[in-house]
């Protein structure tokens, strides 16, 4: 099963969104994970 990176950006932004607003001092921690993640997707040849 493959997850198409379409479907995949909103629900990590619904998700994160909602851990910030449950845990504020996640905000840091939740933006570096998401930049890393698409900054490996990018490189990653299709």
């Amino acid at each position: 099963m493959t997850v198409d990176l379409v479907i995949l950006q909103p629900i990590v932004a619904l998700v994160a969104g909602i851990l910030i607003l449950l845990f504020p001092r996640l905000l840091n921690i939740l933006v570096a994970i998401y930049l890393i993640l698409i900054g490996i997707l990018g490189l990653v040849p299709h």
